[in-house]
């Protein structure tokens, strides 16, 4: 799941979001396992109480947390609108390798989440509709790839579905082992796009 890096670069317009951001805070601060609704609280402008109005607990408080940032992605994920299907498939691996591990506490906490959704059926909904959409995303890349000429005729569901596993591998390695060089992760990638994805007739710059 790629966290929203530039989520909350604004002032809050709303009470959920000023509740969003403060959740996001917490839960970059303290992690999954030490994220209580008093940390959360100690976060936010307003009153604990006003948080306890919205939400019955610090997990349905994750959820929604967990769906905002759904909806944010859905809003503002950068695919490069310009070039041809590779360098917008380029563009979404500078997001996924970049961003995405700037903020290795977060990365950390999420992930935390997402060993919930091995027993909870709430969260499983949740980060599925997340992956549901970034390959969706990927595949329509790789779609349109085809059909301009960047591509050869593959399957893109299949091959958005192996792209999604190793970023998705990616992470779960850099939040949790040291030493993970994600360059060569991306040059690897890269490697693969050019001699499996590009036709002999596309010309890409080394």
């Amino acid at each position: 799941m790629a966290p929203p890096m530039e989520l909350f670069d604004d002032e809050p317009t709303s009470t959920r979001e000023a509740i969003m951001q403060a959740t996001y805070a917490a839960l970059a601060k303290h992690g999954y396992a030490d994220l209580t609704i008093q940390r959360i609280s100690d976060e936010f402008n307003k009153s604990k109480s006003l948080l306890y109005h919205h939400y019955d607990s610090k997990d349905a408080l994750l959820v929604d947390f967990l769906g905002f940032m759904l909806e944010q992605m859905e809003a503002d994920v950068p695919i490069q609108e310009s070039g041809n299907a590779y360098d917008q498939l380029m563009s979404a691996f500078r997001h996924a390798f970049g961003e995405l591990f700037e903020e290795p506490d977060f990365l950390r906490a999420v992930l935390e989440l997402r060993a919930q959704a091995a027993t909870d059926e709430t969260y499983r909904r949740q980060f599925t509709a997340n992956e549901e959409f970034i390959q969706s995303k990927l595949a329509e890349i790789v779609r349109n790839g085809i059909d301009e000429g960047t591509f050869r005729d593959v399957d893109p569901d299949r091959t958005a579905e192996m792209l999604l596993t190793v970023i998705d591998g990616a992470i779960l390695r850099q939040a949790t082992i040291d030493d993970v060089d994600v360059d060569v992760v991306r040059q690897e990638l890269d490697a693969y796009v050019r001699s499996r994805l590009v036709t002999d007739d596309v010309e890409i710059d080394a």
